[in-house]
C-alpha cells in the first residue's frame, strides 16, 4: 500500500524516518513522526511535509518558503534547497513525533523555536556547512 492510500484510507500515520536529512530533529532508527493527509488549503512555512519524488521515493523535508505556485523545501541537515515542489506532490503534513522517547506536538514553543532558527538562519547554516566541507578537504591534501 503506498503512503497516498494509507492516508486516504485512516487519515493519519506514524512512521520511522530513514536517512539523516532531518537531523538533528529526528534521528533513523530511534525516533518516530506523525503524518497526517493533507487537505486542500496550502501548507505554511516552517510546516515539515511529506511528498512524493518521482517516481516513487518519498522525502519528509521542510518548507522554507512558500510562493504563489510551489514551495522550496530543505531537510533539516541538509544544504541543497528544492525548488517547485507543488501542493499535489504533498501528501501529508507533520503534527508530532517522539524523539528519544518522548512524546512532542509541533505546537509546542521549543519546537516552534527550533523551527523558526532552522528555516530563518538556513543561509548561514549552508554556508558553515560548505566552509566545513572545504576545510576537511583541504585538511586531507
Amino acid at each position: 500500500m503506498t503512503y497516498e492510500a494509507y492516508l486516504e484510507q485512516n487519515g493519519t500515520m506514524t512512521y520511522s524516518n530513514v536517512g539523516i536529512s532531518m537531523l538533528p530533529l529526528l534521528k533513523e532508527g530511534r525516533d518516530l513522526f506523525t503524518i497526517v493527509k493533507k487537505g486542500e488549503e496550502r501548507c505554511k512555512k516552517y510546516d515539515v511535509v511529506l511528498y512524493r519524488r518521482p517516481p516513487d521515493h518519498y522525502v519528509l523535508h521542510r518548507i522554507i518558503k512558500v510562493r504563489s505556485n510551489d514551495y522550496v523545501i530543505i531537510g533539516d541537515n541538509c544544504i541543497n534547497k528544492e525548488y517547485g515542489i507543488k501542493d499535489s506532490d504533498i501528501i501529508g503534513v507533520m503534527t508530532g513525533y517522539v524523539r528519544k522517547g518522548k512524546k512532542h506536538d509541533v505546537s509546542e514553543f521549543g519546537y516552534r523555536l527550533y523551527s523558526h532558527l532552522w528555516v530563518d538562519f538556513v543561509a548561514v547554516r549552508i554556508l558553515c556547512t560548505r566552509i566545513k566541507f572545504k576545510l576537511k578537504r583541504l585538511s586531507k591534501r
